[in-house]
């Protein structure tokens, strides 16, 4: 058996290596337009900040390697032109050579990837304008900044490459300013939990521009400028990263069924509509695990178990890809957030009726020394309790907890069944009440009825005029240093006894510095008759976005005082 693999990173290495597993026999060619194969695509932004020194380290594999312990042709710098899916041929084209030729296949796995999305504006040509796919454009802006040593830089785009970017930029020296179209960074997350990410940013010196759109690029002697709705910014370069379009020119050429936003169609067990021709990876569309619907998830896990499941079944398996979930994780400087499954707006978008909650736990016990506080974010269906997503912000234990929970939502397990998860505890690691379990805790709370919930856009809304009590059950130290506006300290402590202070019949609405004292208060108050309402997140929270929510833009030359 003949296999020919188009594009030897991800999807295509993993595919191939797995085929030499299961068929000793088969005839396995790989080809990769770029000159490097099995790169550590998600390293290069690390490499360009000089964390990782070595560019040799950004290769996981190379031709000879692959051919001397898989016995794998690995044509890099070959570009497949054309599939001619009844003749079962591909016409390969030698960049370096100019050779143009044809190769026949029993099967075909299509690993093209995705490329960045270039809009249609003027100036990306200039020679001070990057973007960022293969270990060439990596080594390109690497030995621009050896050379150039650039004082300023302007990064456009908000997504993984683009936070991962501004931040490898800045290491290097580079005042940076990220412009973003949103009213956030990182759309996998609300932009109440990406609120703590754009105060850290600007904390490190990162100037972000948010509702703000690139129009242009124009030079400027030595420099750049890029044109934005909110005016002009001139810098020493610009890198576009406003996320990436699936590659699919050639399957679309040989007819194969493409799908949302030009994405090959593949069923479970990683076939196209045309027969013994596989897709994996950046340029299909899969099955969203959470919502049911077609989506695009470009992420190297995916690819890599996409490509598994393709080699199975070209080999006569029966393995089925059940679907993406988009589990992620960045570092942005100290700080690691990360997600699973859908956020508030992918699920008003597939009309699920849903609630959160968000708690803020230690990454360990308290009294353990060196604790520290993480934000995190729970999503669920209403009725049914449906595990649906989540987030989280904050120091060590975040990826933990996110991979506990995606592992739930996989499992198909709903969210009061987080507290009867059984996880591993000591001081050092965790609390005895794990933060995964306090967080099936508190919703087991909601979906009982022991408490209600309010949120930010609620506490907005709320009359000032003595209709609703408003109470805030801090310390009066803690009040003292901010607080929502009118709302007036009780002491939870203190509040069995002042309770005759609270006028009856009225609404209560409670807040606490994270959620947890607001909710006893709500407890007592509601077992003595009062309508209580627990504000989501607390003070905290509250402060925190309040602070990080996208400011009015003007533009300045980068590197220059505001």
């Amino acid at each position: 058996m003949k296999i020919v693999i188009v594009g030897g990173v991800a999807g295509g290495a993993s595919a191939a290596a797995r085929i030499r597993r299961l068929d000793e026999s088969a005839q396995i060619i790989m080809f990769e337009r770029s000159g490097f194969v099995s790169y550590a695509n998600c390293g290069l932004p690390y490499y360009i900040g000089g964390v990782i020194t070595d560019s040799d380290d950004l290769t996981l594999q190379t031709p000879e390697s692959f051919w001397e312990r898989f016995r794998i042709d690995v044509r890099v710098r070959h570009e497949v032109t054309d599939i001619d899916t009844a003749a079962k041929a591909v016409t390969v084209h030698g960049l370096d050579t100019g050779k143009i030729y044809t190769e026949s296949y029993d099967r075909l796995i299509l690993s093209p990837g995705a490329r960045p999305t270039a809009p249609d504006m003027p100036g990306l040509d200039s020679d001070r304008v990057f973007t960022l796919r293969t270990v060439e454009d990596t080594l390109k802006i690497r030995s621009f900044i050896d050379e150039k040593k650039p004082s300023s830089a302007v990064v456009i785009g908000g997504g993984f490459i683009g936070i991962e970017m501004a931040e490898n930029l800045s290491a290097q020296g580079a005042g940076v300013t990220l412009v973003e179209y949103a009213d956030h960074i990182l759309a996998p997350f609300d932009a109440d939990m990406a609120a703590q990410l754009h105060i850290l940013m600007e904390k490190h010196g990162i100037r972000l521009m948010l509702r703000t759109a690139v129009t242009g690029f124009e030079k400027n002697g030595g420099r750049v400028t890029v044109k934005t709705s909110s005016g002009d910014i001139t810098a020493d370069m610009a890198l576009l990263a406003i996320g990436v379009t699936p590659d699919t020119s050639l399957a679309e050429k040989a007819g194969l069924k493409l799908g949302i936003k030009g994405a090959i169609e593949v069923n479970e067990k990683m076939e196209t509509s045309a027969p013994d021709v596989y897709a994996v990876g950046d340029a299909v569309a899969v099955k969203h695990f959470v919502t049911g619907g077609s989506t695009l998830i470009s992420l190297a896990g995916p690819a890599n178990r996409q490509g598994r499941i393709a080699a199975d079944n070209v080999c006569g398996g029966n393995s089925l890809y059940k679907g993406s979930q988009g589990s992620s994780v960045i570092k942005l400087f100290d700080i690691t957030a990360a997600a699973t499954g859908i956020n508030e707006s992918a699920a008003k978008a597939a009309g699920i009726d849903y609630d959160y909650v968000i708690l803020s736990p230690a990454s360990h016990a308290t009294y353990y020394p060196g604790g520290k506080v993480m934000t995190l974010k729970v999503l669920f269906e209403n009725g049914t309790g449906r595990l649906l997503g989540a987030q989280a912000v904050g120091y060590e234990g975040v990826d933990k907890r996110i991979d506990v929970i995606a592992t739930a939502i996989r499992a198909g397990m709903s969210a009061p069944e987080l507290c009867g998860l059984d996880l591993a505890y000591a001081p050092p690691y965790s609390s005895a009440k794990d933060p995964v379990n306090m967080a099936g805790f508190m919703i087991e709370n909601v979906m009982t009825g022991k408490v209600k919930q309010f949120g930010l856009e609620t506490e907005q809304s709320l009359p000032r005029d003595g209709s609703v009590t408003l109470l805030d059950t801090r310390t009066p130290g803690e009040y003292s240093r901010g607080h929502a506006d009118g709302f007036v300290n009780i002491p939870v402590d203190d509040l069995r006894e002042r309770i005759g202070e609270i006028p009856s019949g009225k609404k209560v609405y409670v807040m606490c510095q994270s959620g947890l004292r607001s909710y006893i208060a709500c407890r007592i108050l509601s077992q003595n008759g009062y309508d209580c309402c627990n504000f989501r997140g607390g003070y905290r929270f509250y402060d925190i976005v309040k602070r990080g929510a996208a400011p009015a833009q003007t533009a300045y030359p980068c590197g220059m005082e505001k």
